[in-house]
């Protein structure tokens, strides 16, 4: 039987103050869009500077999922982002290396504004990693912070009605 790649994540709110407090570079601009949002397949494009990338995903079974990422021209993704996609979203991506881990920490724009994520990637459900000062709430089960929810919705979940 063949191994799928996967990828196992775990996501949280970020503490505004705290971030802020840390000093952070303010990170590099990314736009993604969605062609599909099936919750058992999602196709994403994403541009982030001169290099974009296509991703497919497979549905969520605990923090884990199929994962299939490649590499495409930077006009290609522009073009599908602008004509293709179901919806999109911006944010500023900051990447910070805490203990052994690398965390993402993605400031969001636009109608999500005010909305502050951080993802880490775990080679094992339970392998254990250093919690960084600016770390809030888990949020990895609740799919209304998945990015694709969030392209869909445009709304920071709490403030949802």
């Amino acid at each position: 039987m063949t191994t799928l790649p996967t990828e196992i994540e775990r996501k949280f709110l970020v503490n505004h103050a705290a971030w802020a407090a840390a000093g952070q570079p303010e990170g590099q601009l990314l736009s993604q869009g969605y062609l599909s949002q099936d919750p058992e397949r999602t196709v994403r494009i994403r541009l982030q500077g001169d290099e974009a990338w296509i991703t497919v995903k497979g549905q969520v079974q605990g923090l884990t999922r199929a994962e299939f990422e490649y590499a495409i021209p930077p006009g290609d993704a522009a073009q599908m982002l602008e004509t293709l996609t179901l919806s999109a979203l911006s944010k500023r991506r900051t990447r910070v290396f805490v203990g052994a881990h690398v965390w993402d920490v993605d400031v969001f724009l636009g109608s999500l504004t005010g909305l502050i994520l951080a993802e880490v990637e775990l080679s094992s459900e339970d392998e254990p990693f250093v919690r960084p000062e600016w770390l809030g709430q888990e949020v990895s089960h609740d799919p209304r912070y998945f990015n694709s929810a969030l392209a869909r919705s445009g709304v920071i979940p709490d403030k949802a009605t």
